[in-house]
């Protein structure tokens, strides 16, 4: 079957790959929509591992149940696509985000573990759910950057009349600034580096307004908005300026939450949240019962995840999409990908 991956630094490859061979436990799911992650595009901008085919935020029908008796063939589903082993403190909790060995064989970011960007993909069991039939496939797609955003503002702990920060204007800035909104903060700003996609976060009613990240005079300006800083700050870049940023725009007594992933090694003050008495949590993915919320708010139509998703585009337009979403200047925050186009 054909596939996208890795071929080196920001290139990928059209190849041929072998379908997903039953084993008797993992559910072989048709793939019919696929998700573009941030966390894809490192990958992809550091052009590693060579041979990687991702896509780990996906939805579509299952062509064989595998291990699962409340299963069958053409059932709807996603799924997590981390990999716990079950069995250590974290995962007996219902945290699996936090066991060891959570993504070391993760669908879509492991090499023996191909993702949505083909067909077919195999995925453990026990992560699978149901997805109702009045989401979408591509509203099913949505669900793992949902739960993503959901489980950052669980972690900020945001009470009514807030006011909040989201720096960055991806995907997981926009969902987390939409459910900032949900959680009654009373300001919900947003600063970004592209202009085109910051304003597109007030366009679609999930932040009141925009800064532009580059504005030398941005700390004046939200200090002075704010009264002295925000009570909540979400970091979704990952990196040392949206880092640092985040510790000097939030309050003293105030949270900051890091969602963003840096690879490298980041320079900061850290007497910034010393004289400020900082409450600072990393957040990374979600637990299984935030991961099914997510799939219950979307069949509800509590929240609209779809105005989020710019395009659909098949294999053949993978490149051209990751070009479009680190351009710097595009508005799109979300596209999937149909890999049966």
């Amino acid at each position: 079957m054909r596939s996208v991956a890795i071929k080196g630094v920001k290139e990928f490859e059209i190849k041929d790959m072998d379908e997903p061979i039953f084993d008797g436990k993992r559910v072989i799911v048709d793939v019919e929509k696929t998700g573009i992650c941030g966390s894809d595009i490192h990958y992809w901008v550091n052009g590693e591992p060579k041979g990687l085919v991702m896509g780990h935020e996906f939805c579509g029908v299952v062509s064989n149940p595998g291990d699962r008796t409340d299963l069958k063939v053409g059932d709807r589903v996603t799924a997590l696509p981390i990999s716990p082993c079950g069995k250590c403190a974290s995962c007996v909790k219902g945290e699996p985000q936090y066991c060891s060995v959570t993504w070391s064989n993760a669908v879509g970011l492991s090499l023996n573990n191909p993702g949505g960007l083909a067909p077919k993909l195999a995925v453990r069991s026990d992560m699978v759910y149901k997805v109702p039939d009045n989401v979408s496939f591509e509203e099913g797609a949505m669900v793992e950057p949902t739960a993503v955003g959901l489980h950052a503002i669980h972690l900020a702990n945001i009470k009514v009349g807030d006011k909040v920060l989201v720096i960055g204007g991806g995907i997981i800035g926009l969902v987390s600034a939409m459910f900032a909104k949900l959680e009654g903060a009373s300001l919900v700003s947003l600063s970004e580096t592209n202009e085109a996609r910051g304003k597109k976060s007030v366009e679609l009613g999930v932040s009141d307004e925009w800064y532009d990240a580059k504005d030398p005079q941005l700390m004046g300006k939200l200090l002075a908005k704010t009264e002295g800083g925000f009570d909540v700050v979400i970091e979704c870049v990952g990196n040392a300026p949206a880092v640092n940023s985040a510790l000097s725009f939030v309050r003293p007594g105030g949270s900051v939450v890091l969602v963003g992933v840096a690879t490298d090694a980041i320079p900061t003050y850290t007497v910034m949240a010393v004289m400020k008495e900082l409450t600072i949590k990393g957040a990374i993915a979600y637990t299984k019962e935030e991961f099914k919320t997510c799939i219950d708010l979307i069949s509800s139509k509590t929240i609209d995840v779809m105005k989020f998703v710019d395009d659909i585009v098949g294999l053949e337009d993978v490149q051209k999409s990751y070009e479009r979403l680190t351009s710097g200047v595009d508005s799109a925050i979300k596209i999937l990908v149909d890999p049966n186009k």
